[in-house]
């Protein structure tokens, strides 16, 4: 062991020391999956955590692996302003990859490694309590009309229920929990990762939600690296919305971890999910290598 490696360790001991017993909520979007020896490398990074005694829950998605099994079936998929419309094709390919292809495979790497992950979806135990979302106006920013679209089997969140999630964290088990959810008659919906991610980390009053991302973090101008914020306060966060230098897709996530750290999740970390021990040193180190957002 080089001495480089034994100055990484010592100062990731008080990190260590600090967030043992703590709970980390991590989301993987589907792209950070698709590739076997990147998922292998992530599952080891949070074994870690596991195993020096952090209580782990990930939560992931799968929309680009929905895309290539609907493409390889012939069912047609439908985006509207970047939303999926879920009919009732879609919805069984969703229950096929997420429930089915995603989380085996994300299972057996933490086998590999001996850590008894369990996967489940947000149906298992009332996690999720779902209703479907309703037909909404949407611009098209083509032609400048406006359409009232229907997403179909498309839910959103009405109530979370961490009991069953809690059970597993204090037996040992690390969660691997699948984005569908159900309403109170069974009906089955497909309901965005990162808003699961989001309300669970809320239900169980998280140290941490990490977002693995294919960006490591928020940039002030789009795809520049070198405008990377390393750390974002709520009131920076609500200046970059209200002053427009936030745009797309950045301004529904700010506005979702804006919410996060007002209901008692201690930080929030946008961080890259392509990048070997990103993970690690975003928690374990003082310079981190994401956006770190706090109150």
């Amino acid at each position: 062991m080089n001495i480089e490696t034994l100055e990484l360790l010592r100062e990731a001991l008080p990190y260590i020391q600090r967030f043992a017993g703590k709970t980390f909520v991590i989301k993987f979007s589907g792209k950070v999956t698709e590739d076997k020896d990147n998922l292998a490398s992530l599952a080891e990074e949070i074994a870690l955590l596991h195993e020096v005694g952090i209580r782990v829950c990930v939560i992931h998605g799968g929309g680009k692996q929905l895309n290539e099994l609907a493409e390889q079936l012939g069912v047609v998929q439908t985006v509207v302003a970047g939303r999926r419309v879920t009919d009732d094709d879609t919805l069984e390919l969703a229950k096929m990859v997420f429930r089915g292809k995603i989380n085996t495979e994300i299972l057996s790497q933490f086998r590999r490694r001996g850590i008894q992950a369990v996967g489940i979806s947000g149906i298992d135990g009332g996690i999720i309590t779902a209703k479907k979302r309703p037909p909404k106006d949407v611009l098209n920013t083509e032609t400048g009309e406006t359409k009232m679209i229907d997403f179909g089997h498309v839910g959103d969140v009405v109530q979370v229920n961490v009991d069953l999630i809690n059970t597993m964290l204090g037996s040992g088990y690390l969660p691997i929990i699948s984005s569908l959810g159900a309403d109170d008659e069974g009906r089955i919906f497909n309901i965005n990762a990162d808003t699961i991610a989001v309300e669970i980390a809320a239900g169980l009053q998280a140290e941490k939600l990490i977002l693995l991302s294919d960006v490591n973090g928020i940039y002030l101008e789009e795809s520049n690296e070198d405008t990377k914020l390393s750390r974002l306060t709520v009131e920076d966060a609500k200046h970059m919305i209200a002053t427009g230098r936030a745009t797309g897709g950045m301004i529904p996530k700010l506005e979702s971890l804006i919410s996060l750290l007002s209901r008692g999740v201690s930080s929030a970390h946008i961080v890259s999910g392509t990048t070997r021990n990103a993970i690690l040193a975003e928690v374990f180190t003082d310079e981190g290598t994401g956006t770190m957002v706090v109150n």
